[in-house]
């Protein structure tokens, strides 16, 4: 006997993970066919508290993954893209729109599905191979997964036979279902294993599994659920730990909000379970139920019991999202100075949960930051021109420097994130996404070896006796202002959606520096031939322009690979 109970247990397990997968494959796959339209969809419907709401419900429902709205909305926060009042909307919505992932397993528990999971299977793996419907048959076969596993929990419920198991009868009717101490042990039972696993949709299937064979109280069962609330938030902490201190808030806000849930449930727990009872038609203290009706009633009484709980919270929580934002303001303290000086990425984070879509827009706000500080790199080398302090250039100097490894840093540490994304089934478009930007932190790391490189140039020039000219000052000036604006376009072009925006400036000021640089040339030939300066003055002063060019072509590949375009001829 012991033997088939851990065959059946085994079963059970393997359910499970087949569960775990099932929606993580249907949720990617969603995510994937609605691609940047649901980021973009959380990035412009936020504007108040209740748009911000259903924005997060809305999502959550089209991509089955409470977890992935609010990483992604963490992710928005840490790129401020989202306000952190905005943020807490619409986590509150992707609470309510994970209930109906409840609703879908109470489904897979009341209605026999085998035939129609079958078909799915050869469906999906029909559309895998096409290349136009491969998301499409990802999603049959994640929610085929689905329903498959619950199909097989509910035969090893069965064959579990756990309502005419003395022990497990013994065990759990040893609980005082009337105690509030009960209750809040397998409250904290449910949030532990949901921190576990990673996955709420699997404490409930267990929950239901259990409740449904009549082992397990429903008021034990409705703490599970309540525990899976909680521990459902860690997936955004974490995910949270390496990101800024705005960011951390939102993860925290949701924890919060549920914390909040949980508490005044507690307070009003059994007149709040008996309410939802008798909206199903169940009756939690009745005892002559059949299997095959509690089979039918639980599944839909924790489902309803998420709801209600979720609605409820949200409807009481959401007139006080400027308090919440104090709360967690308070707790979570601003120990950001704002300082770039060090090698720090801000937008890549490590945690868990990503898909690629939301990756490669990380990566994506990265490079843009990348460029800013290799624009702010060159003005430092602006300054290091003008600096006739020798311990000030050395000092400006040594920061240049600082600043080009860090560069090398930045490079390796995007492209590294990046090959780990491109390891994923990715859209081509995604794809192509991946290989743009790979081009563009290499040209945009050109651009701090040559910033470095004229900062070196500068400092040469500095240990010699003699010194530039008014008119090579004026014209050196010239074209560093001419480089500074191809700079400026290109963090522009970096920062902006590349269809509103029009690449032509950017080549307009490449062909200006490089006439630029062809007259300098040929000017400082003749200005040497006349004796006007030294030669070594000369020399170093054709390297700051020669560089600048240089630089110039770094910003024009930037551009390219950014726009993804070619300029003509």
């Amino acid at each position: 006997m012991s033997e088939s109970y851990w065959v059946v247990f085994l079963q059970i397990l393997g359910s499970l993970a087949l569960l775990i997968y099932g929606m993580k494959v249907m949720s990617e796959a969603l995510q994937k066919m609605a691609g940047a339209q649901l980021r973009h969809i959380l990035g412009a419907m936020t504007t108040n508290r209740f748009t911000g709401l259903a924005t997060g419900a809305f999502i959550t429902c089209a991509v089955q993954s409470s977890s992935a709205t609010t990483v992604m909305t963490v992710s928005f926060v840490n790129a401020g893209l989202l306000t952190l009042a905005q943020a807490i909307s619409v986590i509150m919505g992707a609470n309510i729109g994970t209930t109906l992932t409840a609703w879908i397993m109470s489904l897979g528990y009341n209605v026999d599905l085998t035939m129609a999971v079958f078909p799915a299977f050869f469906v999906g793996i029909i559309l895998i191979y096409t290349k136009k419907s491969r998301y499409v048959g990802d999603f049959l076969f994640g929610i085929a997964f689905l329903f498959f596993s619950l199909v097989l929990l509910s035969n090893a419920g069965k064959a579990l036979d756990l309502e005419h198991n003395p022990a497990a009868i013994s065990f759990f009717s040893s609980f005082d279902t009337g105690s509030h101490l009960t209750i809040l042990i397998f409250l904290l039972i449910g949030t532990v294993i949901t921190c576990v696993v990673q996955s709420s949709a699997a404490v409930m299937a267990i929950t239901i599994l259990l409740c449904s064979t009549g082992v397990l109280p429903i008021y034990l069962g409705v703490a599970l659920v309540m525990g899976e609330n909680i521990g459902t938030t860690a997936t955004a902490n974490l995910a949270a730990l390496g990101a800024n201190t705005q960011a951390r808030r939102a993860a925290f806000a949701h924890l919060l909000f549920n914390v909040f849930g949980v508490v005044w449930v507690m307070l009003l727990f059994y007149p709040f379970v008996g309410m939802v009872c008798r909206l199903v038609g169940y009756d939690p203290d009745a005892t002559t139920y059949t299997v095959a009706q509690r089979v039918a009633l639980l599944p839909i009484v924790l489902a309803a019991f998420h709801t209600c709980f979720n609605v409820t919270n949200t409807a009481v929580l959401i007139w006080f999202i400027p308090q919440m934002e104090k709360v967690v303001c308070a707790i979570i303290k601003n120990k950001e100075k704002g300082e770039d000086d060090d090698f720090r990425l801000r937008f890549i984070q490590t945690g868990i949960m990503k898909t690629p879509e939301l990756s490669v827009f990380e990566a994506q706000k990265e490079v843009q930051s990348f460029g800013e500080r290799m624009q702010r790199m060159f003005g430092m080398v602006c300054e290091l021109l003008d600096e006739k302090d020798k311990s000030k250039a050395e000092k400006l100097a040594a920061r240049i420097e600082k600043y080009e490894s860090i560069a090398d840093n930045m490079e390796i540490e995007i492209a590294k994130y990046l090959d780990s994304v491109s390891n994923a089934h990715l859209s081509d478009e995604t794809k192509g996404k991946i290989r743009s930007m790979l081009r563009q932190i290499t040209e945009i790391e050109s651009i701090g070896d040559a910033c470095n490189n004229m900062a070196h140039t500068l400092v040469r020039k500095g240990a010699y006796k003699d010194d530039f000219t008014a008119k090579l000052y004026e014209q050196v000036r010239q074209m560093f202002n001419l480089t500074d604006m191809a700079l400026s376009q290109m963090v522009v072009l970096l920062t902006g959606h590349k269809d509103e925006l029009d690449v032509d400036r950017s080549f307009a000021i490449e062909n200006e520096i490089n006439r630029l640089r062809n007259q300098l040339r040929q000017q400082n030939i003749n200005d040497i031939d006349n004796h006007e300066y030294s030669y070594a003055m000369g020399t170093l002063y054709m390297d700051l322009i020669q560089e600048c060019e240089k630089l110039g072509d770094y910003v024009v590949n930037v551009v390219e690979a950014r726009m993804g375009v070619r300029q003509a001829g």
